[in-house]
């Protein structure tokens, strides 16, 4: 398993953007996920969603939807993880 950041971020009060990413083996198991960076306790700040496309028989693309759940900008991080 590895770990790291794909892509870092701004997303201004309660606002979504819809980002993505080609060329990844289809055979690789990845999980994504979103972490806030800058500090805003008392709630959830960030929420998200991952799609995908296989658009060749070895290879996919992730289309990951983030939203802000706060009435202020939020910075974060998309972190993957591959699994195998």
């Amino acid at each position: 398993m590895w770990t790291n950041v794909h892509y870092t971020g701004s997303l201004g009060a309660n606002a979504s953007v819809r980002l993505f990413t080609y060329g990844w083996p289809a055979s690789w198991h990845v999980v994504w996920y979103l972490v806030p960076t800058n500090p805003q306790p008392g709630a959830p700040q960030v929420d998200w969603d991952v799609a995908v496309e296989r658009y060749e028989s070895g290879y996919v693309t992730y289309w990951i939807t983030v939203k802000n759940l706060t009435a202020a900008t939020m910075t974060y991080e998309a972190r993957y993880a591959v699994l195998n």
